[in-house]
């Protein structure tokens, strides 16, 4: 008999906003992605990027995604008394007669909705034209919006906005910009949104889909897009910051992923650029719609330790900029109008303070003979609680969590925190780990010593030898995550933040898998693996409860308590292929009869959804009776089963 007996006595308290969303640039999450900018490389500065460890280059190549169309026009870039200094290339377009054009790659083409508006802005300036510049989209010669028209152009830069209405629904068109006579133009970051953009910035649907998740808090930008392959290759937050024009152009770290020397160290993502249109600023803001606390990670002057053996000294100047960048960033986040980078956040549109309380100190990084990652945290840590000692920090337990090199980062906290009370607020710990793993492994974090905490901060199961990478996402990864989230539910006195990584992934533009959400340039959709996360953020009550649990081999069970709601939260997880009957018997509560069930279930294991089934595998609520303090109550094959039962 499968039974689980629930005790009113509470077995921990739960953080508030436990489960989170962990965001980095792989996979075309933010250009390309949940960046609503619609045009590849506006603004001229985009690089083509080779190599492997310790040996990077880039090609310089401004031209990328764009070329002539309808007539002959020609395209060439310059740098001569540019818009900005920062991004100096532009082009300057030459019409040999009226109606010569050029185009943009736009990904897979430009996709329009019948009735929605595209909002276009480019950079503009001319000497020798005198005549129109007209903007249009169209496919095969047919127009799919107004044809938008701009004149009165002058010899200095000037920014022109104007909105294009979609007359039908359209995939794979092409966005137009021609001259109405021959003569020739400069053109500067040109740039085409959707109108319907979440606060101006996010594609809708994707958006929507983390909204739906309720997350507690966002960590961002990355993930090894902070620490770049090299140092001048990571993430800069004040180069995100500031005029959108303004902000420089870097090669992805992503673009070089698993290159090959039969492929001439390339990968098709070669032209993976970041134009830091979502740069931090767009991040907090991100976070204000999701109402999610924001958790951004800081650089700690090493670049990516699996890619590269570039660092900054710890003893040297160039170190103690790192670490002014962090204490930057708090002020930027928090600080007062009157102070340098709190009117920044003003002049970027939001005076008051975006509410800052964590920030990660390194990505994953491990100690080693070359990399004193320990001391370097140290120098974080006096420097930003001397200032500002309120904010909680997070550390780095290295990049999984079997080697000799996590053995070593606890060695190394433990006792440090037993010193110093406000040492660290969590230790961040990553596995990408084999379904087994997980299920293997609900127990893990029972016997962890309880005075340090865990940060949870990139996991995932990864099914094995599946080629195709989004047959990856399927149901035997979710319940594997599942089953892994009971026990750290269980724990949460030890780990208070948990998230999946990576977030997002483009059908065709994907460097990693499995991910928590698959698009391409029209839908979007949540893996399994996705409605395991979201039964974990919106079903987790403020307290764990104390349980009896007897289940049979395959079967993993939480429970929590919701105040708030006066709900018992039972969590019940069927990794057979068999349905099972389970008893809860609820002896100490008052039942009012009445439950609310959610089930996630699938046909098999291999189940996944997909563009064309994308809610194949997905969360169903039914509401139920029952009498007495008992529910019996059947588990499905293969499902995720959550039980909200009214009681006090």
């Amino acid at each position: 008999m499968n039974q689980v007996k629930i005790s009113k006595n509470v077995k921990t308290p739960i953080q508030p906003g436990m489960f989170g969303l962990f965001f980095e640039d792989i996979n075309y999450a933010a250009d390309g992605g949940l960046y609503a900018e619609m045009l590849e490389n506006r603004n001229f500065e985009f690089q083509e990027s080779r190599g492997y460890y310790d040996h990077y280059s880039q090609d310089f190549d401004g031209l990328y995604g764009w070329s002539a169309c309808r007539g002959q026009g020609k395209l060439a870039l310059d740098t001569q008394k540019p818009q900005n200094e920062v991004n100096p290339h532009y082009l300057h377009f030459t019409a040999m007669a009226a109606g010569d054009g050029f185009t943009n790659k736009a990904y897979d083409g430009i996709c329009l909705n019948k009735g929605e508006n595209y909002r276009v802005s480019f950079w503009a300036r001319t000497s020798a034209f005198g005549g129109k510049v007209l903007v249009h989209v169209e496919k095969d010669g047919q127009l799919y919006t107004d044809q938008a028209e701009i004149a009165g152009l002058t010899g200095e830069w000037k920014k022109y906005e104007l909105t294009l209405t979609a007359a039908a629904q359209v995939r794979s068109a092409s966005f137009v910009i021609c001259l109405s006579e021959a003569g020739s133009v400069d053109f500067d970051m040109i740039s085409m949104m959707p109108e319907n953009a979440v606060c101006g910035l996010f594609r809708r649907d994707l958006a929507e889909l983390l909204k739906e998740l309720q997350p507690g808090f966002l960590r961002f930008p990355g993930g090894c897009i902070v620490e770049g392959n090299t140092l001048d290759n990571r993430y800069r937050w004040k180069e995100s910051v500031g005029p959108m024009e303004e902000r420089r152009v870097n090669w992805s770290r992503w673009s070089v992923h698993d290159t090959k020397e039969e492929c001439g160290y390339k990968t098709p993502f070669s032209h993976y650029n970041q134009t830091l249109g979502l740069g931090y600023y767009e991040y907090f803001i991100l976070c204000e719609y999701l109402g999610a606390s924001p958790v951004p990670v800081m650089n700690v002057g090493l670049a990516c330790q699996y890619q590269s053996t570039q660092k900054v000294a710890s003893d040297s100047v160039e170190f103690k900029e790192f670490v002014q960048d962090a204490l930057d960033l708090i002020e930027f986040a928090n600080g007062d109008v009157s102070t340098k980078w709190g009117a920044l956040r003003a002049a970027c549109g939001h005076p008051e303070p975006f509410g800052l309380r964590m920030l990660g100190i390194g990505n994953e990084q491990w100690e080693t003979e070359e990399v004193d990652f320990f001391h370097r945290y140290e120098l974080f840590e006096q420097a930003i609680h001397e200032k500002y000692p309120e904010i909680r920090l997070l550390g780095s337990a290295g990049p999984n969590v079997n080697s000799k090199e996590y053995e070593a980062a606890w060695n190394w906290i433990r006792p440090a925190a037993e010193k110093k009370e406000n040492f660290v607020y969590a230790v961040d710990e990553h596995y990408y780990v084999p379904p087994k793993w997980c299920f293997d492994n609900t127990g893990f974090y029972d016997n962890y010593p309880r005075n340090v905490k865990v940060f949870a901060g990139e996991y995932a199961a990864h099914p094995q030898g599946i080629e195709d990478i989004a047959l990856r996402n399927n149901m035997e990864a979710a319940l594997a995550e599942a089953a892994l989230l009971t026990g750290i539910e269980r724990n949460a006195d030890v780990v208070v933040l948990a998230c999946y990584a990576p977030l997002f992934a483009r059908i065709g533009y994907t460097q990693w898998s499995p991910d928590l959400i698959w698009f391409d340039d029209v839908h979007a959709y949540g893996t399994p693996s996705y409605y395991v996360q979201k039964l974990y953020s919106v079903h987790t009550g403020q307290e764990e409860l104390e349980i009896k649990p007897e289940l049979g081999e395959g079967l993993y069970t939480a429970v929590s308590y919701d105040r708030e709601q006066g709900e018992v939260i039972v969590k019940l997880i069927n990794a057979g292929e068999k349905a099972e009957t389970v008893r809860l018997g609820l002896e100490e509560w008052s039942c009012s009869g009445k439950l609310t069930r959610i089930e996630l279930c699938a046909d098999s294991l291999q189940q996944v959804n997909s563009i064309a089934a994308p809610d194949r595998i997905t969360d169903r609520q039914t509401r139920e009776s029952f009498a007495g303090n008992e529910v019996s109550t059947e588990i499905k094959p293969y499902s995720v089963t959550v039980l909200r039962i009214a009681a006090e």
